[in-house]
């Protein structure tokens, strides 16, 4: 069996996407065999912009799995939580769902990147929140964090709910954010790393530098998080 991590981050639009992407890219390149899924897309009808962006920073690689939907197990139509996604069709989140087609990627793959659905506690169903599927699986936690004012204390918040399930954390990315301040934007690295120390985590911030969505993309050597 491959190993699952949960990259997650710490609100919507931290990039979470676009580091999954440079992850798997960069694990390939390095001569690993990994695969990424979207465990739950909403917004989108029938496939996953988040899953599509992937593979383009992949070099559009394609997988069985994609065919089988298993790298998307769950595409809700409406922008919102997964939850309220899923209601307003009429439907559940199907956690078990989910949990089957990361099992099946990590039967054929190396390291599977199972990408979140927003931060840590969005909603999935009425008593089930990301991080707490997560935390079941025991899916090691990425988290993609930034340098922009407030993001020290998602950052935190976000720490703590991982530690409080005693959930592992491989790794903090510190994506690169447009209008940051770069005196906050090194504060936020240091404090990050601080309390990663403090609680008990590896001390690993990665960062990730300005780059265009449509490449080239940079070369991030990841391996501190996946050793």
């Amino acid at each position: 069996m491959g190993r699952a991590y949960f990259i997650s981050g710490i609100d919507t639009g931290v990039g979470k996407t676009a580091v999954t992407g440079l992850m798997a890219r960069s694990l390939a390149e390095r001569g690993h065999d990994v695969i990424t899924v979207k465990m739950v897309q909403t917004g989108n009808d029938g496939f996953s912009e988040d899953l599509d962006m992937h593979r383009r920073i992949q070099g559009g690689v394609r997988y069985e799995e994609d065919d089988r939907r298993l790298t998307a197990p769950q595409i809700f139509k409406f922008p919102s939580s997964p939850l309220l996604a899923a209601s307003l069709e009429g439907r559940a989140v199907d956690a078990d769902a989910i949990v089957r087609a990361v099992r099946q990627c990590a039967e054929r793959h190396e390291i599977v990147l199972v990408e979140s659905a927003g931060g840590l506690d969005v909603p999935l169903t009425g008593s089930m929140l990301s991080v707490d599927l997560a935390a079941a699986e025991g899916w090691p936690l990425v988290l993609v964090t930034s340098g922009r004012l407030g993001s020290i204390n998602h950052t935190l918040l976000s720490l703590e709910a991982a530690k409080s399930r005693r959930m592992k954390v491989a790794g903090v990315v510190h994506n690169w954010c447009e209008g940051a301040d770069p005196t906050i934007d090194r504060d936020t690295a240091r404090t990050t790393l601080r309390y990663l120390a403090k609680w008990g985590f590896p001390p690993t911030v990665v960062r990730v530098p300005k780059f265009d969505m449509d490449g080239p993309y940079p070369d991030i050597d990841f391996s501190e998080i996946f050793s």
